[in-house]
């Protein structure tokens, strides 16, 4: 009996054990499925891989073929721009102001004035912005005005990417990097008004023009920019002679940090050329702007600009001088607050006739704003503005102003600078 027992307990794990071998060769089978099809799939993605890099291959050696910007898109941004306005003036006395000594048009009706010139609605323009990236070597910008009644060129150039020692070039169409704000455009800008002294001096679209530019940052820890513009100089309310190219500016400028809240910005600059009588013109300029940052989305900035300018007009040499000086709140991300102070100041000049009696020094206007963006790419801008700048109709005319304007941005457009 006890035999028969032990030999069946043999004749039981030797069944057990043939079992549990079976169990772990079909495991092992298993296993080997897996591994093989993982195998499969690794070589699949690496000719993948491969074939991309190929094709890239290809493309970064025939950079010269269309075909190969499709790897460069262009960036493309619809800008619009547009207000209502409430102002004591009418329209037509509005368009014919002067500025005594440096607009004159008692006569004749004032250059077209491009923002916000009529009582009621305005729609001041839409702008097309593009940019993209040519090549590892250039990247081109170009911005286009849409204006009721015609289309113009804001800007359209080419720069540079990857010179040596801080280099930059810029050819084209540009807004010269003179001062501070002038190289800004007016969607950009704190208030809808353009700073009196820069209408006064440069007209409505300021420094703009054809040329090249050489930039130069040194590698110091502090930042060091210097700037050189050879431009054609058709700006004729300082220049404007068109024998050639007669416009030479020059700018050197800073800034630095002063804990971790406190920025400091500044800067000189000097415009030379020629006028339209062909005597030479000199604008100088020196900038300031304080920004401190009261938290993550609040801060406040303090932005002055300074100008001067000697205009040799053949008889006698005009001297001229004005600032603007503005103060911006920003509460948070949506709201934010700002009053600005303009002024011509000296305004030592041929005046002709037919200013008798009328104060043509001391020049101011006041503004107040408050500013309300729902989205980064949305604005909506409530404005004061008290104006005691222009003479319409032979007499001083205090202008008081009520605006209302509202700035879209659409599609991919890079930020502006603070």
């Amino acid at each position: 009996m006890k035999k028969n027992i032990c030999l069946s307990l043999l004749v039981a794990s030797s069944l057990f054990a043939d079992t549990a071998i079976d169990e772990i060769k079909a495991q092992l089978e298993q296993q080997q499925k897996i591994i093989t099809q993982l195998k499969a799939k690794l070589d699949m993605l690496s000719k993948k891989s491969e074939q991309q890099e190929n094709v890239q291959i290809v493309q970064n050696q025939n950079k010269s073929s269309s075909f190969s910007q499709n790897a460069y898109l262009p960036d493309i941004a619809l800008i619009l721009n547009m207000s209502a306005v409430s102002r004591d003036v009418a329209n037509d006395d509005y368009e014919k102001y002067n500025i005594p000594g440096f607009i004159d048009n008692k006569n004749t009706q004032n250059t077209p004035i491009p923002f916000n010139k009529n009582r009621g609605f305005n729609l001041n323009y839409a702008e097309v912005a593009m940019h993209s990236t040519v090549d590892p070597y250039f990247e081109a910008f170009a911005n286009f005005h849409l204006h009721t009644d015609k289309f113009e060129i804001g800007e359209a150039f080419v720069q540079t990417r990857s010179l040596p020692y801080g280099l930059l070039v810029k050819a084209g169409k540009f807004k010269s990097n003179f001062g501070r704000i002038n190289s800004k455009h007016q969607h950009s800008w704190h208030f809808d008004s353009q700073p009196i002294i820069y209408e006064a001096l440069f007209g409505p679209d300021a420094i703009s023009d054809a040329g090249v530019q050489v930039q130069y940052v040194a590698p110091t820890d502090t930042y060091i920019m210097i700037g050189a513009e050879a431009l054609q100089g058709t700006n004729k309310r300082s220049f404007g002679e068109e024998s050639g190219n007669n416009l030479y500016v020059g700018y050197i400028k800073t800034s630095i940090d002063i804990g971790d809240d406190l920025s400091v910005l500044g800067g000189v600059s000097v415009a030379h050329g020629k006028n339209t009588t062909k005597n030479t013109t000199d604008v100088y300029g020196t900038d300031l702007t304080f920004r401190y940052q009261l938290g993550s989305y609040s801060s406040l900035s303090w932005q002055s600009e300074y100008l001067y300018r000697t205009k040799n007009i053949g008889t006698t040499t005009n001297r001229q001088d004005g600032l603007y000086s503005e103060l911006i709140y920003q509460y948070n991300n949506n709201i934010s607050t700002g009053i600005r102070y303009d002024a011509i100041m000296k305004n030592d000049t041929d005046l002709q006739t037919g200013y008798a009696g009328i104060k043509t020094n001391n020049l101011e206007r006041y503004t107040t704003m408050v500013e309300y963006k729902p989205f980064p790419m949305s604005r909506l801008r409530l404005s004061y503005t008290y104006d005691k700048t222009k003479v319409m109709n032979l007499q001083r005319k205090d202008i008081q102003e009520v605006m209302l304007s509202l700035n879209i941005a659409a599609g991919a457009h890079g930020a502006h600078s603070y």
